[in-house]
């Protein structure tokens, strides 16, 4: 592919690198992350690489952003991962680099980036940042910090390797970073822990759904958040739980943040992005996201749903 040869060159070329990822991160963009810092400063001991954008409480064992100075973009290159939507971008400093290089795997919105790789058939960024090291493994290298950062954002994205879009490729390059040293007990011990607070906010959540037309949700509210003394990222990340009703395609969760709401959208088989380009959104076919300016909108949105569903199902 000739896109991923361009973009080794690039890499070759620069000193600094800084890699940014989307906000609110989850564990694919970690994954992705952390796993391009490792290759990069594990084939290129002499480079700068840098991770920088908001902290995952969730997946804070694969690593910690750096702090950086404004100074080190100058003559930089810059890397956004697993971001379709520029707006979204984590610490907007990206643009002061000189060259910008976008790898994702979501439909694309935005067109940033004077180079960009963007293959929606990978189920996950970390996975697309392992087949770029896969595809040079003669010149690359990596240590089992970016194999256990990368696994896990593959399996986290997949939802465990549950996900319409994991594929054969998808396993052996799982196969591979466990080669690489990535532990899958340690990561899967890690993952599967949760506080009593989230336990309990969670059987509060599932109490208080709300069954419709073929589609089920859940409104998570700042002051529910702070009850039990949780995350937002935590709280968000209950959307599964809705998953596997019978008779229930299509669900969501509706969280409550300081300025907007935003929306997290799944389908087992209806594709939901289109009606989440309407909400301002996008992502996957089966999964997206979405916003509102507040609850008052909320139930523009669930009329939509129910209309959508008639429709397309």
């Amino acid at each position: 592919m000739q896109i991923l040869n361009e973009i080794l060159e690039k890499i070759k070329k620069y000193e600094t690198i800084i890699i940014h990822g989307h906000q609110r991160p989850d564990g694919d963009c970690y994954g992705a992350q952390f796993g391009l810092k490792d290759v990069l400063k594990t084939s290129f001991p002499n480079k700068n690489v840098y991770v920088v954008g908001e902290t995952s409480e969730y997946v804070s064992f694969i690593g910690t952003p750096d702090t950086i100075d404004d100074k080190l973009y100058e003559g930089a290159l810059s890397i956004v991962v697993d971001t379709a939507t520029e707006s979204r971008i984590s610490d907007k400093r990206y643009s002061l680099g000189s060259e910008v290089i976008k790898i994702d795997h979501h439909i694309p919105v935005d067109q940033y980036g004077d180079l960009i790789w963007v293959d929606t058939t990978f189920p996950s960024c970390a996975q697309m940042i392992a087949y770029f090291y896969k595809t040079f493994e003669n010149e690359l290298k990596m240590t089992e910090v970016g194999a256990r950062a990368m696994y896990t954002g593959i399996v986290t994205d997949t939802g465990r390797f549950r996900y319409r879009g994991v594929s054969k490729l998808t396993h052996e390059i799982a196969g591979l970073l466990i080669e690489k040293g990535a532990d899958v007990v340690e990561i899967d011990n890690k993952l599967s822990k949760e506080s009593i607070g989230v336990f309990r906010f969670k059987a509060e959540l599932l109490n208080n759904a709300i069954f419709d037309e073929g589609f089920v949700y859940g409104i998570i509210k700042a002051e529910n958040v702070e009850k039990y003394n949780i995350s937002m990222e935590d709280a968000a990340a209950t959307v599964n739980l809705f998953g596997g009703i019978e008779g229930y395609n299509v669900w969501f969760v509706a969280v409550e943040y300081p300025n907007e709401i935003r929306l997290r959208i799944r389908s087992s088989g209806l594709e939901i992005d289109k009606l989440a380009n309407l909400f301002e959104g996008g992502g996957h076919k089966m999964a997206s996201g979405a916003r509102l300016n507040s609850f008052d909108e909320l139930d523009k949105f669930v009329s939509e749903m129910r209309a959508y569903i008639k429709r397309y199902q």
